[in-house]
């Protein structure tokens, strides 16, 4: 049985600062752009409808203020987020349409209200051009709470975006993996003290991004689950420049594909927002079309029927600290929740490791014990389920199975790349240059994308797992709200 897509449109601008003093920003057309381009019957996926956001009106909002939009933001997640939750409950698939970055906070929320009905901890796969780290704490002032998501988010800025509901954070540091940003982001050393794990688009080039997908799977494999966050930022100008905040040396259409199949090709994804097309520097739709194209395949795996028989992965030898690897995965979680509240802290987490940077295992590295198919106990694996397995409970357990995805760039014995992008067999696709640029033209572009590319049939897909089902109205319960404001704002997406 398949996962069923359910396609939601989030069309705010409130994150984003005026382009002109005469324009609002462009990126709440985005939904409808992409839906011109039959999104959703290419995708078979459910109309979940739209969350219309209040009117962008910035007032008399000067520095120093706070975040532009403070409140008018706070009462949009809320409402978002109750809507994310009914899509999971339903045991689909969430795909959410931006609209600007700081739709972010709801899906946040959303997955905050989940890892605590279940008593496990919910991951961030946060795929950006942009840190979005600015807070109080490093920047002069702030206002812009799209380029500020993954700041507020992680418990850092003003409490009546950061803290809705009383809870703070929502997404802790070390359940965090960044993608994407350029090798010189204005806040890289922010992340790296914060234990926030990172790869920069050269490391993601060199490693190649299926490989880089399995990786971030690994990074997340204490948690119960993980949401994607994709903003088309990620990409480099010379393929799209439709954004607010275009920044040389992006990925191409090819990469993005390829990431973002191999993040879902696993039950443990729990859904996908897409943020920042802004169809006012699209006149002729034809990156819309690249960003449809390129999403359809991206989420096929999540929609393939479940023809392949079941395929059970090995879990690692060596359970976590933090947790156990009993048989009832559910029952684990709850009893879990009652040794330890990982939501606890109201600051950044400090339970890592000392460098405050984790380091991934070596790529494809496999103890005997998992050649073998069962863990160190010698009991079988539980990375995967067979469709029998209850559905409640495909979302829950750790993130153990790695995926199995296209390879990435050969490397050569020195230790660079012998395969370059889109050259072939290594791993990316090769995509040729669909013509020249109206806007942004950088040097050194990178290929473009072909409408008619999909995801590469070399790979090899373990099955799709149960819904992504908590229970009915779990998602939806919601806690005292706290109302302790702070003087913590956001300026721009930059």
């Amino acid at each position: 049985m398949m996962r069923r897509i359910a396609v939601l449109d989030a069309p705010t601008n409130l994150g984003l600062r005026p382009p002109t003093s005469t324009s609002v920003p462009g990126c709440a057309k985005a939904p409808g752009a992409l839906r011109d381009h039959d999104l959703l019957p290419r995708l078979r996926a459910r109309d979940a409808g739209c969350v219309t956001p209040p009117r962008y009106d910035p007032g008399d909002w000067r520095p120093g203020d706070g975040v532009c939009h403070a409140r008018e933001i706070a009462d949009y997640s809320l409402a978002l987020a109750e809507r994310i939750g009914s899509i999971i409950d339903r045991g689909e698939f969430p795909v959410v349409l931006g609209g600007d970055c700081s739709v972010l906070l709801g899906s946040a929320l959303a997955m905050h209200r989940l890892g605590e009905a279940v008593g496990g901890r919910i991951g961030l796969v946060f795929v950006d051009g942009h840190s979005d780290f600015r807070h109080p704490g490093n920047a002069s002032y702030v206002g812009a709470a799209a380029g500020e998501d993954l700041a507020l988010v992680t418990g850092r800025g003003q409490a009546d975006l950061a803290a809705l509901e009383g809870r703070r954070p929502y997404f802790r540091d070390i359940d965090v993996v960044v993608l994407g940003i350029r090798a010189q982001d204005e806040y890289r050393l922010d992340l790296q003290a914060a234990g926030i794990t990172t790869r920069p688009v050269p490391a993601l080039r060199a490693e190649g991004a299926a490989r880089t997908a399995q990786w971030a799977h690994e990074q997340l494999a204490d948690c119960a689950g993980y949401w994607v966050h994709i903003d088309v930022d990620v990409l480099d100008p010379a393929v799209m420049p439709a954004v607010d905040a275009p920044d040389p040396g992006g990925i191409a259409f090819a990469e993005l594909e390829i990431l973002l199949a191999g993040l879902v090709d696993t039950p443990h994804c729990l859904g996908v927002e897409l943020t920042v097309f802004d169809p006012d520097y699209d006149p002729d739709g034809s990156y819309a079309a690249e960003i449809v194209n390129t999403v359809v395949a991206g989420l096929a795996p999540v929609t393939a029927p479940e023809a392949v028989p079941p395929r059970l992965l090995s879990a690692r030898p060596t359970p976590s600290p933090r947790r156990a690897a009993p048989t009832d995965r559910l029952n684990s979680l709850r009893n879990a929740a009652q040794d330890e509240s990982p939501y606890a802290a109201s600051g950044p987490s400090t339970d890592r490791e000392p460098s405050g940077v984790r380091v991934a295992e070596p790529s494809g590295a496999r103890t005997a014990a998992e050649q073998a198919g069962t863990d160190a106990a010698g009991r079988l694996p539980h990375g995967g389920l067979a469709p029998a397995t209850s559905d409640r409970l495909g979302i829950l357990g750790p993130i153990h199975s790695p995926l199995t995805v296209v390879p990435g760039p050969a490397r050569s014995e020195a230790g660079g790349v012998a395969d370059p992008v889109g050259s072939g067999p290594g791993g990316v696709l090769d995509h040729s240059d669909s013509g020249g640029l109206p806007r942004h033209p950088e040097e050194g572009g990178v290929p473009g994308h072909s409408a008619s590319d999909g995801v590469p049939a070399a790979v090899e897909r373990e099955p799709v797992g149960p819904p992504a089902s908590a229970g009915p109205g779990l998602l939806r319960r919601s806690s005292p709200s706290v109302s302790d404001p702070s003087d913590h704002t956001n300026a721009d997406t930059a």
